[in-house]
């Protein structure tokens, strides 16, 4: 376990949280089966969702599916169903909660040397979005089984954190939201001050973007990955709506004014670029009662040389799609339709996780 050996923290150390652009080794993704979290004919809806993100992805890198031991059968009888380079994606039977990989997988931080990068996990503490979800214990114990396994220096980290909460330009400026870090459902006894912090010593989190609350309909508190991501170093993709009868209307102004108003860490504001909002309200409700989903472009996922793109049967899709090619120009841009997946309150984003040296 790589600890504070030489009394420095990673910061201290020359760590800092890539952005998602750079280059992976593999991407992890959970094989949906918790039943409380998709019900009856849901279930099957997510795993083709599930199998095409897998079918897509695993062309441009490889993929790690875990599964929980009481679907690894069935999972693995779905997943034949597909074209697939079983090569390419590495099937694990590993006890799981729910599928939301994004928010319990490892984040990693990774230091240049001379020699090339240098790569470690920082183990950050997940309760299940301020622990609406029980149980979540092993998903909780998916980073330190990732460092184990794959023989990577990992520090535990004593915060409650979700990888969808942040957002990294790869030079030290992160974007995330008050509702989520600031909820006394995460971590009650720390400050504004204490937390930004432990982003600094454990990510190397030079700049804090502050966003206020996220969409109606999202159980995490308010993600930032549906609500502003990073495009580049310089460019930041805000969700918006325009019509002041929307739901969303008042949080996502309020969050556009923020970005507006954002510089990098050489004093220039950032490049704000936009697309609207799909529709989020759905016909009946979640399994927690909300009329609402938080469907968003935002939600999408950069991996080599590929870029996954939600899709909701919206009028707004083919624009999602034009904006993301022509920002990434090198890389194949795949429309994935997840209207099945968001009804869980997630998208591509949330049930993938970028991995770095964890391939033996």
């Amino acid at each position: 376990m790589f600890k504070q050996r030489m009394n420095q923290t990673p910061y201290e150390m020359g760590f800092q949280m890539p952005a998602e652009w750079h280059p992976h080794q593999a991407t992890q993704l959970h094989w949906p089966s918790n039943r409380e979290t998709w019900p009856g004919e849901r279930l099957t809806k997510a795993e083709e969702v599930c199998l095409n993100i897998i079918e897509s992805l695993h062309r441009f890198e490889p993929v790690m599916l875990l599964v929980d031991p009481g679907a690894y059968r069935h999972a693995n009888k779905r997943l034949g169903e597909r074209n697939l380079d079983g090569r390419r994606v590495h099937v694990f039977k590993q006890p799981l909660n729910d599928m939301w990989a994004r928010d319990c997988g490892p984040i990693f931080i990774r230091r240049q040397t001379e020699a090339g990068d240098v790569f470690a996990i920082t183990d950050w503490k997940y309760n299940a979005w301020g622990g609406k979800y029980p149980p979540y214990e092993e998903d909780n114990r998916l980073p330190k089984w990732f460092a184990e396994e794959f023989q990577i220096p990992y520090i535990q980290v004593d915060m409650v954190l979700e990888g969808g909460a942040i957002d990294s330009n790869g030079e030290g400026v992160l974007l995330t939201t008050e509702s989520v870090l600031l909820n006394p459902n995460r971590n009650p006894e720390m400050n504004r001050e204490e937390i930004a912090r432990y982003l600094r010593d454990y990510l190397g989190v030079k700049k804090i973007i502050w966003l206020k609350n996220g969409l109606a309909g999202d159980d995490t508190d308010g993600h930032v990955d549906d609500l502003a991501r990073f495009l580049n170093v310089d460019t930041i993709l805000a969700v918006t709506v325009e019509d002041p009868g929307n739901v969303n209307y008042e949080a996502l102004q309020t969050n556009f004014k923020i970005l507006k108003q954002a510089s990098g860490l050489n004093g220039r504001p950032f490049h704000i670029e936009t697309l609207p909002l799909p529709e989020t309200r759905i016909q009946g409700t979640t399994v927690d009662g909300s009329s609402f989903v938080p469907a968003s472009y935002a939600n999408f996922y950069i991996a080599n040389e590929v870029v996954l793109v939600p899709l909701y049967e919206d009028p707004n899709d083919q624009a999602a799609m034009n904006l993301f090619q022509r920002y990434f120009p090198n890389r194949k841009v795949i429309g994935i339709p997840c209207s099945d997946l968001v009804w869980g309150q997630g998208s591509i984003h949330c049930v993938t996780q970028q991995l770095y040296p964890c391939l033996r």
